[in-house]
């Protein structure tokens, strides 16, 4: 039976009128060789899940680690080749049947999320920083996360050797998510994309080989508030829907601004009722707000990052932002710019709060991880000054700091897993005291990090908020710049804070050691050293790049 003929009995059975004779049933077409870095990843995340079915466990971690680093690495190199030949320029277009824009703003976050997950994974595959169990090396992750904490089969699997080598290929899964996040050109495929990237996330918050109750509590509040700003985001479609007739950004767009020629006569009721486009951009908005972690929707932030293993949080707190606010600056600069006078005042308030919000809190925090995280939701509220600007150099402005900022933030959780105590990763702030003398190389790694989130000049970071503002003042928003100075002036307070306490105060007798790491560790922070100093001292390249890639297809 021929192809048409079992698209007409199908049409027929459901009650729609069967195609014309001889007209053809049209097969979509799909770039695939656009589609490369995203094809890549979700390949190797697949054969990382049968690797867990049929690879010896003594040869699991081994083969993972080396499959997911080949992975990202060869999507990396696709999206240069894609950048090379001209798709973030001139062969910009929308592929995969409107569903993904291939272009600079896509093909700048994918490669960033790209380099920061390849850095990110070196930390969860380290396995020297816990002493040996049985005799066996251990990683950060639980022995086996079905089992209760404390019970006999937990004990069961540490003493047999048990490691989670799942978490590799949920990385994966999680990456291509993010990747295909910011490129999403309609509706359906950024929640997809959202949902994909969010479900690994959850699980793998959950399963700390130390602190696993905590862990498992981070995750379940992840769970619950994520699923809740996707209910949000689910319900700003189906709104958008009915106001447009349309998931397509372009078609979205068009009906907004009025340059829309063909009404469909059953959507010709809704479509263009203003209350429909602005609870639905409302909705649509407050999800992707909850993921960069703007206030007020951050209250998940401190509790995940804190609960959560710390290569896992690293990789959470770099790439998930990346891909937030590269989606966020796609809906605002391609669906809603005939909306800027609605939202803009809105971001503005949203921009400020998270900035002094951010720095105030953070100035009370005894612990180090959830002092970092809400210096992440003060970083929000910078990028978000720049998203504001609604000008070219906004959108490079905004690429440059994602850039900037995940590698500083990977550096600096990958540090944070270096400083140990009899329990494990020591993260209260008091047992950082003196830390200078104890390991003056770990101390003045972590200084530099710390300088770059306060942008001390010279720092990655100091280049980054001054792009920011820059293109923000621009474009009109300066009072935005005079809140994020004072801000940034709050926050240097405690960064300085730690770097006083690290080195001029005196050790203590009991405090904790510094592990020594293998070289996985030592190159992810010495990555993070290295652009932090190299997009510091000399910008400009990057900062080209960037606005060469500031451009959205339509």
């Amino acid at each position: 039976m021929s192809a048409t003929a079992v698209h007409n009995l199908w049409t027929t059975a459901g009650g729609v009128t069967t195609a014309a004779p001889g007209e053809k049933f049209e097969a979509p077409v799909i770039e695939y060789t656009q589609l490369m870095p995203v094809l890549i990843v979700i390949g190797v995340a697949v054969l990382g899940v049968l690797v867990e079915a049929f690879v010896p466990r003594r040869a699991r971690h081994y083969t993972q680690v080396f499959l997911t680093v080949v992975a990202l690495a060869a999507a990396f190199a696709a999206v240069v080749g894609l950048a090379a030949g001209g798709y973030a320029t001139t062969k910009a277009h929308i592929a995969a049947m409107g569903a993904i824009a291939i272009d600079g703003p896509t093909l700048f976050l994918q490669g960033t999320i790209l380099l920061t997950s390849l850095v990110a994974v070196f930390t969860f595959a380290e396995r020297r920083l816990d002493p040996a169990a049985h005799g066996n090396r251990v990683d950060s992750f639980a022995a086996q996360a079905a089992s209760v904490p404390g019970s006999d089969s937990e004990k069961a699997a540490v003493k047999a050797g048990f490691t989670t080598t799942e978490v590799f290929p949920l990385v994966l899964f999680s990456v291509a998510g993010m990747l295909v996040f910011p490129a999403a050109n309609d509706l359906l495929t950024l929640f997809v994309a959202l949902e994909v990237f969010s479900l690994p996330l959850y699980l793998l918050c959950a399963v700390a080989r130390r602190k696993r109750l905590m862990s498992q509590e981070a995750a379940v509040k992840y769970f619950l508030l994520g699923a809740f700003s996707s209910a949000f985001l689910l319900f700003g479609i189906a709104l958008l829907y009915g106001y447009a007739g349309s998931v397509s950004y372009a078609r979205i767009a068009q009906v907004i601004d009025g340059s829309v020629t063909r009404v469909d006569p059953a959507l010709a009721d809704t479509m263009g009722n203003d209350a429909l486009l602005l609870i639905g951009g409302a909705m649509i908005l407050t999800g992707l707000l909850f993921k960069v972690g703007a206030v007020p929707f951050h209250m998940w932030t401190p509790d995940v990052y804190q609960g959560a293993p710390t290569p896992v949080t690293g990789f959470m707190a770099a790439a998930t932002k990346v891909a937030a606010f590269g989606a966020l600056l796609r809906l605002l600069y391609v669906v809603l710019p005939g909306l800027a006078w609605d939202w803009r005042p809105v971001m503005w308030g949203v921009a400020i709060v998270t900035m002094l919000g951010g720095a105030v809190v953070a100035i009370t925090q005894t612990d180090i991880k959830r002092l970092l995280a809400y210096s992440s939701i003060a970083h929000a509220g910078f990028i978000l000054a720049g998203v504001i600007a609604t000008t070219p150099d906004g959108i490079s402005s905004v690429l440059f700091y994602l850039g900037a900022y995940s590698f500083v933030t990977v550096g600096a959780f990958a540090v944070v897993t270096l400083v140990r105590d009899a329990g494990g990763e020591a993260t209260h702030l008091s047992k950082w005291a003196g830390l200078g003398r104890r390991s003056p190389l770990v101390a003045a790694v972590f200084a530099v990090f710390l300088l770059a989130f306060a942008g001390i000049p010279l720092t990655s970071g100091f280049s980054g908020k001054f792009a920011v503002f820059k293109a923000a003042a621009d474009g009109g928003a300066s009072g935005l710049v005079v809140v994020g100075v004072i801000s940034s002036a709050i926050a240097a307070f405690f960064y300085i804070r730690v770097i006083v306490l690290m080195f001029f105060s005196e050790p203590k007798a009991d405090g904790p050691t510094v592990a020594v790491p293998s070289p996985l560790t030592m190159t992810t922070i010495a990555v993070g050293v290295a652009v932090t100093l190299v997009l510091g001292l000399a910008p400009q390249y990057f900062l080209d790049l960037a606005s060469q890639a500031g451009v959205f297809v339509r």
